[in-house]
């Protein structure tokens, strides 16, 4: 397989397949609202639009980076909503890094939304599809988050059906400037427990598959066979 990895800046094509990571947080997040029922995750492309969508549609759940606001219901933190009842909702989700990787690729014929704690899932797509070239869009810090190079890296691996030890590319990870910022609660809108939960390599068994559906971008659980 041959596989490119470049920030989201560094996109000039349409890739034939594309795996959009953010591990800290936001498609760990998208995953657990997945595991919390969430049928779909529209991704939205500004706050602007986000608000509007929860607007047209109150009945959605809608997200966002940072701390609390007006008008989004919680945060882009893995642990604050894995208590949450989602089952059979829609959820709206707009993040500084992830759903902008997302839209830059939504052209693609295949587009992937991953972490580490749906790896293996995202791997196997990849391998029963027979997918010779992968664009992984590493979103974090414009293509230099450690955490995302390090899962995308280790996918890669995986995909191309190396027997990949997950140990150095997990500690490349929990070594991040990212994980040390969540740590240490830099960020808004974050919980003690964001670190661990974004590491929990192959938490669900499910890949994540963004298309386009009418005017939105749209991912959904995608369940992959085992090989």
């Amino acid at each position: 397989m041959d596989a490119r990895f470049l920030g989201t800046p560094e996109l000039t094509d349409t890739p034939p397949a594309a795996v959009v990571v953010d591990v800290m947080r936001a498609f760990t997040v998208t995953a657990w609202a997945f595991g919390r029922g969430a049928e779909r995750i529209v991704l939205a492309g500004s706050l602007d639009e986000a608000l509007a969508l929860k607007v047209r549609h109150p009945d959605w759940v809608a997200l966002k980076d940072g701390p609390p606001a007006p008008g989004f219901d919680a945060v882009n933190s893995p642990a604050l909503l894995r208590s949450a009842d989602l089952g059979g909702r829609t959820v709206v989700q707009k993040t500084t890094a992830g759903t902008v990787g997302a839209l830059a690729v939504k052209d693609a014929p295949l587009v992937l939304c991953a972490g580490f704690v749906v790896a293996e899932a995202t791997a196997r797509l990849l391998r029963s599809r027979g997918c010779d070239g992968v664009t992984f869009v590493v979103t974090g810090e414009d293509g230099r988050a450690e955490e995302d190079l390090a899962c995308a890296r280790y996918i890669a691996g995986r995909a191309a059906g190396a027997g990949t030890d997950p140990a150095g590319f997990l500690r490349r990870a929990a070594e991040s400037r990212a994980a040390a910022e969540l740590a240490e609660g830099v960020r808004e809108g974050s919980h003690p427990d964001d670190v661990a939960l974004c590491l929990e390599l192959d938490r669900f068994p499910f890949a994540m598959v963004a298309a386009v559906e009418g005017p939105l971008m749209v991912l959904r659980p995608y369940a992959v066979p085992s090989d």
